[in-house]
């Protein structure tokens, strides 16, 4: 009898509720968009001569438009030929207004939204910020490609510049320059910034699916 009653009485404990980890939270998804988009205020371009850094241009001034400066407005560009004439320094130290980049504005408007998808909850977070963080990444690697044919195209060439009593020493100069556009590393590490956050977003939704 006292066997009978002891069984009747006992009541199995309930399984603890799993709780989601680190990445079934909002966390690491809003940290990573969150450094995607801070990444638009560091250099995004090296425009450069040679090896001389022109100009270094950050992801808002790139998505924003930015001025662009000629080669010949820094004299160490000519290594000693400051005595050129006056009508030649005005020629090439004239920069050139460059346009807002859509594609750039565009990723750096997906990483925003991003950002505020991440802070929702894990059903509109995970779905949302999935999107807008691929969408991210490939509009920066699209500006990348776009910028390289643009800027290369349209970049002054000193071959060209007006020339006076020094044309064969112009000669010389213009045959050993060539301008280059260089994507700095913060400019790459703004691309896997947002591919993590799409990739958090995606562990995020499984999180909470257990």
């Amino acid at each position: 009898m006292t066997e009978i009653q002891s069984t009747e009485s006992y009541i199995p404990a309930s399984a603890p509720t799993p709780q989601p980890g680190i990445f079934g939270t909002k966390i690491p998804s809003s940290i990573a968009f969150g450094v995607g988009v801070l990444l638009f205020f560091m250099p995004f371009l090296d425009i450069k001569c040679n090896t001389m850094v022109l100009q270094k241009v950050s992801g808002v001034q790139l998505a924003t438009g930015f001025q662009i400066k000629s080669p010949g407005s820094d004299n160490t560009l000519v290594g000693g030929f400051e005595n050129m004439k006056d009508n030649d320094t005005k020629a090439t130290t004239k920069g050139e207004k460059k346009e807002p980049n859509l594609l750039a504005l565009v990723a750096l408007i997906l990483g925003v939204i991003g950002l505020v998808f991440a802070l929702q909850n894990a059903k509109i977070g995970g779905t949302g910020g999935i999107i807008t963080g691929i969408l991210a990444a490939v509009a920066l690697i699209a500006t990348m490609v776009d910028v390289k044919s643009k800027i290369k195209a349209e970049m002054p060439d000193l071959r060209n510049r007006p020339r006076g009593d020094d044309a064969s020493a112009f000669d010389k100069l213009g045959d050993s320059i060539y301008i280059a556009v260089d994507f700095t590393p913060w400019f790459y590490i703004a691309v896997i910034a947002f591919l993590a956050a799409a990739f958090f977003c995606y562990k995020r939704m499984q999180e909470t699916r257990i």
